[in-house]
């Protein structure tokens, strides 16, 4: 019967000691969560990649597009795609030498 005794109390000294650990890791955390200033980097200057007038060229194109009375290049056939439209528009663009940028290949 003694040794039941001698057993039940380590077994409650080690959830004592597993309970006195978990409270110094919580501790650390706290400290861990300080928040440090952020660095102060210079600001960069956003340099558009298309001018706005591009901005209109699209747009007409959409609208004339929505209407059904866009025709792509030498076939002349009716324009059904958003892509295409757009597509279009900024072809136009460039052609005018408005600032877009080079199309992908």
């Amino acid at each position: 019967m003694a040794t039941k005794k001698a057993v039940k109390k380590s077994a409650k000294k080690a959830t004592k000691k597993s309970t006195a650990k978990k409270a110094t890791k919580k501790s650390t955390k706290k400290v861990a969560s300080k928040k440090v200033p952020a660095k102060k980097t210079a600001a960069k200057k956003s340099t558009r990649k298309y001018s706005p007038s591009v901005g209109k060229n699209v747009e007409r194109e959409m609208h004339e597009m929505k209407r059904g009375k866009l025709k792509s290049g030498r076939s002349g056939k009716k324009v059904t795609s958003r892509k295409q439209a757009i597509a279009i528009g900024l072809s136009e663009a460039r052609k005018e030498g408005k600032k877009v940028p080079p199309p992908k290949k």
